[in-house]
C-alpha cells in the first residue's frame, strides 16, 4: 500500500458545470483525507487499460478526518498537510504547490457528474509517496496557515494487513 496525504473538499451546494469563479459558492468546509493505494493492483488494472479506481477502493482506504468548516480556513492555498510513518516525517508540503487549484478541481469534476451536498473531493498530495506496511503507525496532519500552523486536524492509525492481501479479481 502507498499513502498520499490530501486536503479533502466537502461540498456544501448541489452543482454540475460550475465555473472555477463561483467554485467556492459550493464548498462547505474541508477535511484531512489520506488516500490509499494498492500499488499491486493498480499495476494489473493499468497494464489492462482498466480503471485505476480499482487500486483505491478497498474498505479502510481513505481515512479522513473531521469536517472542518470553511471560516476557519480562509486561503486554502495556505493548508499544511504532513504524513509520518513511525515518527519518520514522509510527506510536508503545502496546498499552493498543488498542480490543480481547488476552483480548477471543482469545475472539471462538476463537468464529468453532479456534485452534491456531502461529497468529498480530495486535491492532490505532496511529494514523498511511499509505501506503508502492516504493524507500522501513520500520522496525518493538517496545520493553518502554512506548515508550522495550528493544527487543525490530525489522527494516527495503525497499519493493519488485510488477510489474503489486495488484489484485482475480474
Amino acid at each position: 500500500m502507498h499513502h498520499e496525504v490530501e486536503l479533502g473538499v466537502v461540498i456544501g451546494k448541489n452543482g454540475r458545470n460550475i465555473s472555477p469563479s463561483t467554485a467556492f459558492d459550493h464548498v462547505a468546509g474541508y477535511s484531512l483525507a489520506v488516500d490509499m493505494t494498492a500499488r499491486n493492483v493498480q499495476d494489473k488494472v493499468k497494464a489492462k487499460g482498466l480503471p485505476w479506481s480499482a487500486a483505491k477502493g478497498f474498505d479502510t482506504f481513505c481515512p479522513i478526518g473531521p469536517f472542518i468548516p470553511k471560516h476557519f480556513i480562509a486561503d486554502p492555498t495556505k493548508v499544511g498537510l504532513h504524513f509520518s510513518v513511525n515518527g519518520t516525517v514522509k510527506q510536508s508540503g503545502l496546498t499552493s504547490d498543488m498542480i490543480f487549484d481547488i476552483p480548477q478541481l471543482i469545475a472539471f469534476v462538476s463537468g464529468i457528474m453532479k456534485l452534491e451536498e456531502g461529497d468529498l473531493v480530495l486535491t492532490g498530495t505532496p511529494s514523498g509517496v511511499g509505501q506503508i506496511k502492516g504493524g507500522e503507525t501513520f500520522e496525518a496532519k493538517l496545520t493553518y496557515p502554512g506548515l508550522d500552523g495550528k493544527i487543525l486536524s490530525k489522527y494516527e492509525i495503525e497499519c493493519v494487513e488485510r488477510q489474503g492481501g489486495y488484489e484485482f479479481m475480474p
